[in-house]
């Protein structure tokens, strides 16, 4: 388990922001992708809801998995020195996430 969070602590933050919305955390647009794909399934054959239920549940499984491996425990022992983040690569970060967030007031605008 490698613990790069006190090194970069805002760079985990954006990798947990992620992962929450790869889990479709509400009010993300993977949410009501996920709840619509749930329900189509479930009036298409009842017995689907199983198998989505169990994808859903290993899919954020497998996401807090990999978060919690990357980013919390001890420091690696071969990174000694390790260049701080810059404004511009969060920059860069936030002009992809505002359109995300955006979608989230008008999610019309992908239909």
């Amino acid at each position: 388990a490698r613990g790069l969070q006190p090194l970069l602590p805002l760079m985990a933050t954006w990798w947990l922001l992620a992962n929450l919305t790869n889990m479709a955390l509400p009010p993300t647009t993977n949410l009501m992708a996920e709840l619509t794909i749930m329900i189509t399934l479930f009036n298409w054959s009842p017995l689907t809801i199983l198998m989505t239920g169990a994808a859903t549940f290993l899919t954020a499984s497998y996401t807090l998995f990999m978060f919690a491996t990357t980013q919390r425990g001890p420091l690696p022992t071969h990174i000694t020195r390790m260049q701080n983040s810059t404004s511009r690569e969060h920059l860069l970060m936030a002009l992809h996430i505002i359109p995300l967030l955006l979608l989230i007031l008008k999610p019309s605008l992908i239909s």
